[in-house]
């Protein structure tokens, strides 16, 4: 029976190399499998999924527009497993679309993204993945700080500062967001 999964965790937990990690051993047992990513995401390229180790891979971009069940129903690849990186910036209808594709083509998809954005507000992709996924996994890392577990998403400028107001989405890796545990969130060492 399929199931959605969401699998998140804050910054450099490992996401994008998962998804990567998994797709490769569906492909190494000749299951197809269908990448996508958000089009939000542009530190590489639109339509591809990238890890900070230098792995990457093309993927179906998903605009506010794209109808993900429609484009999995319609693929002749005749996919096992559907895989979605950056998950937190898909919109409720894109979720209810993945949960279509589980409930009614009986595909497993597996969702990555984050939980929260810097503010530790939640994403709207990942506040209804958390709603409507079978199963929910967290990925961990170590704060960017100290030892302990890193769940928040600290923003900073670029002279290092960090930086608690402004817009939900604003793309970035190392140079703009640290992983860090609440306690460095609310009074980083910088």
């Amino acid at each position: 029976m399929a199931q959605l999964f969401f699998k998140y965790g804050a910054m450099n937990s490992g996401k994008s190399i998962e998804i990567l990690k998994v797709a490769h051993n569906y492909e190494e047992q000749n299951k197809s499998v269908l990448l996508f990513t958000s089009s939000l995401d542009t530190r590489d390229e639109i339509g591809y999924i990238s890890s900070r180790i230098g792995l990457r891979r093309q993927a179906l971009p998903i605009f506010n527009e794209t109808n993900i069940f429609e484009d999995v129903r319609t693929n002749e690849s005749n996919p096992s497993c559907i895989l979605i990186d950056e998950v937190q910036f898909l919109l409720k209808e894109h979720v209810l679309q993945l949960s279509q594709i589980v409930d009614e083509l009986n595909i497993p998809v597996m969702g990555f993204g984050l939980k929260n954005d810097f503010q530790n507000e939640l994403f709207e992709g990942s506040k209804y993945m958390l709603i409507y996924a079978d199963k929910v996994e967290e990925m961990k890392t170590i704060c960017w700080f100290c030892e302990r577990k890193a769940t928040m998403n600290l923003r900073v400028d670029g002279a290092g500062k960090p930086v608690y107001t402004g817009e939900q989405i604003q793309i970035g890796g190392n140079d703009s967001y640290y992983p860090v545990c609440r306690k460095c969130h609310q009074n980083p060492p910088l």
